[in-house]
């Protein structure tokens, strides 16, 4: 711990009847410990005193264990420390499970990691709302990032402190965990599980985490970080990914060499297509993205295809829209393509365009969608052939 510069932030709030044993355990294995009192009214202070030797902030009031944590991070950079090891004061982390995060943190080759610790939550003390509200939170972690982890609220963490200093959070309580990991992973860092053990039937055990109202504070949260995962993460990654290999390259390794099977490949992209030429502007990054989450396709080929409507193209959709429409409906239109692009008005012929829009999407999504499973799994026959020589 000494050569990682990492130290232990133990934020508590009231949690009198426990702190000391936490305290006692840690120091078996360090003596470089920050603790944050949050505004306790216990006899917290007065069980500080009796370590002198830790470094100790005092905070006037609760504000929160996100505020609690961060200050703590804070007061740990500017002590020198890298890496920073949270464990939670309520006595339901045990400190001889330090040394599994410092060799993890020792084998890693980039020091851009965040570990989690991952607790049985199949044991029998084990509360159900507590298991309901980690599957809750490792599911919608994986719509944020495309990570998934099977402990996602776990406070036993390891913190990369120089990866995270300069990131911007908003969250002051116990919904700062769920930001932090969603934020880190947005900026390269790896999250990652180490199974760690847990003791839920401690009867001197306090929890200040509140059902109705914490939850309530997690899912606002969690919807804010999908709707940003989708409309701005998701395409950034996708156009950097992009930008830095070429589009040569990346057709070749995201998209054909990609391990989806041809199956797999050919909805995604009839996905993408369908979802570009409906009439749904304005939309189409977000719905593309989520229901190629909801049906575990390739979010990147789907995206990809989806741009079939860009700028440049929507005068040739909406002519097409427009005229299949007419061809549906029965309905005789007049108009060239250039009246569309400079001075058509569209509510005028609102019917006629959506239901042209809708089938134009479907029998384009089908037919490619129909080809590209053709030549793809051509494709991959090949391939296969290839690598067995």
């Amino acid at each position: 711990m000494q050569q990682l510069k990492c130290c232990v932030v133990v934020p508590t709030y009231n949690n009198g009847k426990t702190l000391k044993k936490v305290l006692d355990g840690i120091l078996c294995h360090t003596p470089n410990i920050i603790v944050i009192n949050d505004g306790s009214t216990d006899a917290t202070e007065e069980i500080l005193r009796a370590y002198p030797q830790l470094v100790q902030l005092h905070l006037g009031k609760n504000q929160g264990k996100g505020h609690a944590l961060r200050t703590g991070f804070k007061k740990a950079l500017a002590l020198g420390y890298n890496f920073a090891l949270t464990i939670d004061s309520d006595g339901q982390h045990f400190p001889e499970d330090i040394p599994a995060f410092i060799k993890a943190l020792e084998q890693e080759p980039s020091k851009k990691v965040l570990f989690i610790g991952s607790r049985n939550m199949q044991q029998s003390d084990v509360p159900g709302r507590s298991s309901f509200g980690n599957r809750f939170s490792n599911f919608w972690f994986w719509v944020e990032t495309g990570t998934w982890l099977k402990d996602t609220q776990c406070g036993f963490r390891l913190y990369p402190l120089e990866a995270i200093k300069d990131m911007k959070f908003y969250t002051p309580k116990f919904e700062f965990e769920i930001e932090v990991i969603v934020r880190a992973a947005w900026n390269g860092i790896t999250v990652k599980n180490i199974p760690v053990n847990i003791l839920y039937d401690d009867p001197e055990r306090v929890s200040h985490f509140r059902p109705i109202i914490d939850f309530a504070r997690i899912s606002v949260l969690n919807t804010w970080l999908v709707l940003v995962a989708l409309v701005y993460i998701k395409p950034r990654d996708l156009f950097q990914r992009l930008k830095k290999k070429g589009f040569k390259r990346f057709f070749y390794e995201d998209f054909l060499h990609n391990q989806d099977s041809p199956r797999k490949k050919a909805f995604s992209i009839a996905l993408g297509i369908f979802i570009g030429l409906s009439p749904l502007w304005g939309f189409h990054t977000v719905i593309v993205i989520f229901l190629a989450l909801l049906f575990k396709l390739n979010k990147v080929i789907a995206f990809a295809f989806s741009n079939i409507s860009l700028p440049p193209f929507i005068p040739f959709v909406l002519y097409l829209s427009l005229q299949t429409g007419a061809w549906v409906t029965g309905r005789e239109l007049s108009f060239s393509i250039n009246e569309v692009d400079e001075n058509f008005e569209i509510i005028k012929n609102l019917q006629t365009y959506i239901i042209g829009s809708l089938t134009l999407s479907t029998l384009s999504a089908v037919t490619l969608g129909l080809l590209a499973y053709i030549f793809l799994s051509i494709f991959d026959r090949k391939k296969i052939a290839i690598h067995n020589g």
